[in-house]
């Protein structure tokens, strides 16, 4: 095999299934619990860190650009003092609400027959 097959098959990105892809890119503790607040409309970063509080700044920070990365999420920087940067769910993000309302619902449920669980026990 050649080097740029070689290369090519290393970085290649396929997935081996659809839910796999679909969890890389809001899969992990924080990317959809960050889209669904994205949900809700434009968040400055200030804005999404107090609706996370068990996120720390890097980690808020690097979920964002692999957010970004995906073309999900779009950042706006406005160049004045104090720098302003917001976030927003690009067209392409939108297509992610149903699933996310969908998540939402689910946990909700899940969170609610635990509860009653924990009661009758």
């Amino acid at each position: 095999m050649e080097k740029a097959e070689m290369r090519a098959k290393r970085f290649d990105c396929s997935y081996g299934c659809p839910v796999e892809a679909t969890l890389d890119v809001i899969g992990g503790k924080w990317k959809s619990v960050i889209l669904f607040h994205l949900i809700g409309g434009t968040k400055r970063f200030g804005e999404l860190r107090r609706m996370l509080p068990g996120v720390t700044q890097r980690m808020l920070t690097l979920q964002l650009r692999e957010l970004e990365e995906h073309g999900v999420v779009h950042r706006e920087v406005y160049r004045q003092i104090p720098p302003k940067v917001e976030y927003s769910l690009t067209d392409y993000g939108w297509t992610l609400e149903s699933i996310l309302r969908q998540m939402r619902d689910w946990g909700e449920e899940f969170v609610r027959q635990h509860q009653e669980e924990k009661i009758s026990a």
